[in-house]
């Protein structure tokens, strides 16, 4: 059935492109279609039985199925009724309108007015409110680094990246080799091998604040690692994972970061499992819900974001220390 529809969608976009193009070659549509040579030519044995009701020799689609097998040239006749592809259907486009949303948020070069021209047609194809009531953002960065980021994978060249990182609270500035640009979880990452620890690392690129290229050409370090299919947190174990009791007012955290279990409780509270690469990261969580968590557990995962906001207490009023 899959091959039957995809042959269906294939006629329908085929048939207003042979008009279009008298004469064409049959390796020119197997190109353009991306099929073979033989498919083309069975396309066209299904194409001479479609046209109007009826069923009569004027209504069929009329080709000379014998110039396109043996000279490798299509003329197509009687086929005014169909002089141009279907349109898509409204989920369709809203669905195409999305992908590009995606795309146009990591897109770079000649990609971004291309981009943009295929939104705006798809923009009017359903019309502006039906076009604005989905919108896709990715966390991609800036334009400029992006641009940096695609000059330096097309150059081959080494970079120094000025990175905001933070689970550690810190700017740092590592070398590394640039790989891909990936995303995931709606965030697109640079992955890239770093020289300072001698391995691959991902950076977020919504954290990437400059690109500066070294001036050297990057080494090869082998194939990419392939992203864990599960998610970021799967290979954690479970001495990685910290269980926040949560007030309705902090819910969002259960949407904004992986998760590996939630349970909402009848009044509004929930209890997020989240799990925990960096130490220092769950203490900035924690400070930033302050009164919002109930609970932390194990207990002592939350002891440096306490000991960290009594000493801020502390130094805000001294005498009641």
């Amino acid at each position: 059935m899959a091959s039957a529809n995809d042959q269906v969608t294939r006629l329908l976009a085929l048939t207003p492109y042979l008009r279009n193009r008298p004469g064409v070659e049959v390796s020119q549509v197997a190109a353009d279609f991306g099929i073979t040579r033989r498919q083309v030519l069975d396309d066209l044995r299904v194409l001479v039985f479609c046209g109007l009701p009826g069923g009569m020799p004027d209504d069929l689609i009329d080709i000379d199925l014998d110039a396109a097998a043996e000279d490798g040239v299509i003329s197509l006749a009687n086929a005014d009724f169909l002089g141009r592809p279907a349109r898509p259907t409204l989920d369709e486009a809203m669905g195409l309108i999305v992908a590009l949303q995606a795309v146009q948020d990591v897109a770079t070069g000649p990609a971004v007015p291309a981009v943009a021209s295929a939104l705006a047609k798809l923009g009017a194809l359903v019309g502006g409110d039906a076009a604005s009531r989905a919108r896709v953002e990715l966390d991609s960065g800036t334009p400029a680094v992006r641009d940096a980021l695609d000059a330096a994978l097309q150059a081959g060249k080494r970079i120094r990246l000025t990175y905001d990182g933070l689970a550690r609270g810190e700017t740092t500035q590592p070398v590394v080799d640039p790989g891909c640009v990936r995303v995931r979880d709606g965030v697109a990452y640079l992955h890239a091998y770093s020289l300072d620890r001698q391995a691959w690392r991902t950076y977020r690129l919504d954290r990437i604040a400059e690109v500066t290229q070294m001036g050297e050409s990057a080494a090869g370090h082998g194939e990419v690692p392939a992203d864990e299919p599960g998610g970021w947190f799967d290979a954690l174990s479970q001495d990685n994972q910290v269980r926040l009791t949560l007030r309705p007012q902090a819910a969002w955290v259960a949407e904004y970061y992986p998760t590996r279990g939630v349970v909402t409780h009848p009044d509004g509270t929930l209890d997020v499992v989240i799990a925990v690469g960096e130490p220092d990261w769950l203490t900035g969580l924690l400070l930033r819900l302050g009164p919002q968590v109930l609970a932390v557990d194990p207990p002592q995962a939350g002891a440096d974001a306490v000991a960290r906001a009594r000493a801020v207490l502390a130094l805000a009023n001294p005498e009641a220390s």
